[in-house]
């Protein structure tokens, strides 16, 4: 296990992809602390998976669009689980509105979780690491529409494009600091942000032909590449976004 007597904050973690990487983390042999913004059924169900692997866990309620949440986020992690070395940013929405019709509140909303958020947790948990006198790795969930365009989903594209740079900015910021800092850019995976694309069967089959794989990704596609980049395999990369799409960004185009 190469993530023994480590604690990873998983944003976002109640369901999909969040859930899948806070329990692969926890394979890896890390503690996790789990992240939502209600502790519901589906949240206390991925506490169990993490438990279920034989390590300790707990869930924190906290809207990650808020600065002051996420402060309390990091700080409250640490005090309940006593440290903290891995922040995954994972916690992301997204928006159908055309352009001319996209409205300030969804705007708001995408903007404020996709980037606003991640902006702080890392500034938080970077604050906290730099105190403590040693490294750690933040990991954001990106898309592959921090490179790719998607019409009707503008506010999405600008959110991960703007990751992508906040990524690369604090990259090299922070590796003084022996704190690496890299994207996780998927594709099209099977989660229930996509549920609605699923239930459609001519849409899905025009969406897989632009995969080369011939299938849609699944959430331990992605997991397992994070559980890479938190890991000492990975602590020379830094500043750099792996794409999980089965081909899809550069094989793309509109139907």
């Amino acid at each position: 296990m190469r993530l023994q007597k480590q604690v990873a904050l998983v944003t976002g973690s109640s369901q999909g992809i969040g859930r899948s990487i806070a329990v692969r983390l926890a394979e890896e042999g890390a503690d996790v602390v789990l992240n939502g913004r209600e502790d519901d059924a589906e949240a206390r169900e991925s506490v169990a998976l993490v438990r279920h692997c034989g390590r300790r866990a707990c869930f924190i309620v906290a809207d990650v669009s808020r600065v002051e949440e996420c402060r309390r986020l990091v700080r409250e992690s640490v005090e309940r689980m006593g440290r903290l070395d891995i922040l995954v940013n994972n916690a992301g929405v997204q928006r159908h509105a055309a352009f001319l019709d996209a409205s300030d509140e969804e705007y708001d909303q995408v903007l404020n979780v996709n980037l606003r958020g991640p902006f702080f947790l890392a500034q938080a948990f970077a604050r906290y690491l730099r105190e403590q006198g040693r490294g750690g790795r933040i990991i954001n969930n990106s898309s592959v529409h921090e490179e790719l365009p998607h019409p009707n989903f503008t506010a999405y594209c600008a959110s991960k494009g703007g990751l992508k740079m906040l990524m690369r900015n604090i990259a090299i910021e922070l590796a003084p600091l022996g704190i690496t800092v890299n994207n996780v850019a998927p594709g099209a995976v099977e989660t229930p942000i996509n549920r609605e694309l699923m239930s459609q069967p001519d849409k899905l089959a025009s969406l897989l032909q632009n995969i080369p794989a011939g299938r849609l990704g699944r959430p331990h596609d992605v997991a397992g590449v994070v559980a890479f980049l938190a890991s000492a395999d990975a602590e020379y990369i830094t500043g750099t976004t792996l794409v999980v799409d089965g081909g899809l960004l550069w094989n793309y185009s509109e139907q």
